[in-house]
């Protein structure tokens, strides 16, 4: 098969467009043209009034090798490739000890699912709930004040991505083409097959919860286990060596391969790796404000007169400033037609996130607006980054009240660096509340600074982003995890233990679902081959 590249398009074209556009380009008789797949379809709105749709092409003609010779000189007509996975190993005698996998997020999620299809029965240990009990306990959060320590946004089956936009993309290496591997078996779980060749596919909370639970079935079919309310709070190690872990019941399991996908968020995790002598450092992370907007107004400065349009949905933005005092503040996570929601996992601190459903189809549009920070910035122990980010969060349950609500303020009285008393246009989507006052206090004075001076930036690029009545929300400290539980390059052991896996967000190795399941299976590979040698 030929893939073409850089086909495009009006966006209005007829259905007929796309044959019409490869028989051209080729110079094909219609007889020839056999079939035509859609591997990737993006768009180009610089023009408002022109936006056109790009095409990436699979097709099949009767000519395949007589027109790469006659097009060898395009760089847009090449041999399709191989998108298909190829399992690196297969189990190869049944007397190993079961691998191991610490969590239930994306990252591993699909550690143990192709563990599972390689015949290693992988036993798989989650501290929080079943997804849609855990679902159950979020919502206690938001609409009654009740935080399950345990069962929450950052805790349970699915990891935090379940509660979030549900993005499906990255901008990772992928030579191997895992991400590929990773669409195709969401397909399978129940996910739209837009979702392969869609430029920013994404699936949104309810989706997720379904195919979390059909991945969760597979797993258990290929001869997995998976057991929740099971927290590790111990590892078992001798010689520089894995040997097995401890659960919070007394229970020890013993294994020699522990891969440990825990999440952004198992502070007290890090802290037992450390005490236990695993190597650690601190990394930089962001803090910030989740800012609200109405998804209206977003539309109209992305789209003109082609907001609306259904190919191409609710309207995202990425923003990047410099600000004078040498930091970068940048636009995270952003979410349209979405929800700010309560992400805490620890009681007496606001955490916030993004979420949106598959439809975005609600009135706001909502972002985190945050700013670089570096271990400079919380100097100490590798784990110093931890009091930094509890400092942050529990400062700003007081500033919304210490009743969860979290602490609020309009863009217009942020910048001018007044108290806000009351909302005006937005209405924030947060439960189980905002309380306005004055953010000032809320972030270290350098980080206030920069997003103050970045707004006004930013209102230059989508006019109206600095409008008065955006609503800002504090505080964003989860971005992404402040350490990084360094691993070999080639065996993606860590570097002093051998036997342990540092995986995933937790693990400083991904930043959103695609790349953290992308880092399960590279994992996965990593711990099979270990197995089989």
């Amino acid at each position: 098969m030929l893939r073409l590249t850089d086909i495009q398009l009006p966006l209005d074209h007829p259905e007929t467009a796309i044959r019409l556009a490869v028989l051209q380009k080729l110079k094909l008789a219609d007889s020839e043209l056999l079939t035509i797949t859609i591997f990737k379809r993006s768009y180009d709105a610089r023009k408002k009034l022109a936006i056109n749709l790009i095409y990436t092409l699979d097709v099949e003609t009767t000519r395949d090798d007589e027109l790469l010779k006659q097009f060898h000189a395009d760089r847009h007509i090449n041999v399709t490739p191989d998108t298909h996975y190829q399992f690196v190993t297969r189990a190869n005698n049944t007397t190993f000890q079961r691998p191991v996998v610490i969590g239930t997020g994306p990252c591993g999620l699909f550690a143990g699912l192709l563990l599972a299809q390689m015949g290693f029965r992988p036993l798989i240990l989650e501290r929080g709930k079943a997804v849609r009990e855990r679902t159950q306990d979020t919502w206690a959060l938001w609409r009654k004040r009740e935080l399950q320590p345990e069962s929450n946004v950052q805790f349970g089956e699915g990891g935090a991505g379940t509660f979030s936009d549900g993005k499906l993309y990255s901008q990772i290496k992928d030579p191997k083409h895992y991400g590929r591997k990773v669409l195709t078996e969401f397909v399978k779980a129940g996910a739209p097959e837009e979702i392969l060749f869609v430029s920013k596919p994404h699936i949104g909370t309810f989706r997720l919860v379904k195919m979390v639970e059909a991945m969760r079935a597979n797993i258990i079919e290929l001869g997995g286990e998976i057991r929740f309310s099971q927290k590790v709070v111990d590892i078992l190690r001798e010689n520089d060596a894995i040997k097995g872990v401890t659960l919070e019941s007394g229970e020890q399991i013993a294994t020699h391969h522990v891969v440990l996908a825990i999440g952004h968020s198992a502070r007290d995790t890090f802290e037992m790796l450390h005490d236990r002598g695993v190597y650690i450092e601190a990394k930089p992370f962001s803090v910030g404000f989740r800012i609200e907007h109405p998804q209206s107004l977003i539309d109209r400065c992305r789209f003109g007169p082609n907001a609306g349009n259904p190919i191409l949905g609710a309207a995202d933005y990425k923003l990047v400033h410099h600000a004078g005092n040498g930091r970068s503040v940048y636009s995270f996570c952003m979410c349209p037609g979405g929800t700010v929601v309560a992400a805490t996992s620890e009681p007496n601190r606001i955490v916030t996130n993004g979420m949106s459903q598959y439809s975005r189809n609600e009135r706001n549009a909502n972002s985190a607006i945050v700013v670089g920070i570096t271990p400079e910035d919380y100097p100490g122990s590798p784990l110093a980054g931890i009091p930094f980010q509890r400092a942050l969060e529990s400062h700003a349950y007081v500033l919304g009240g210490s009743n969860y609500n979290a602490p609020g303020q309009l863009v217009g009285d942020f910048i001018a660096g007044r108290p806000s008393t009351k909302f005006g246009t937005v209405q924030p989507s947060y439960k189980p509340g905002v309380t306005l006052g004055d953010l000032g206090s809320a972030l270290p004075d350098y980080a206030i600074a920069a997003i103050r001076e970045a707004l006004p930036a930013f209102d230059k690029q989508i006019r109206g982003f600095a409008m008065n009545d955006a609503v800002l929300t504090g505080v964003e400290t989860r971005t992404s995890s402040p350490i990084r539980i360094k691993r070999n390059d080639d065996d993606l052991q860590s570097l002093n233990t051998r036997g342990l896996f540092p995986a995933g967000e937790g693990a400083g190795y991904a930043g959103g679902i695609l790349s953290a399941a992308v880092d399960g299976i590279r994992v996965a590979e990593a711990v099979a081959l270990s197995i089989n040698r």
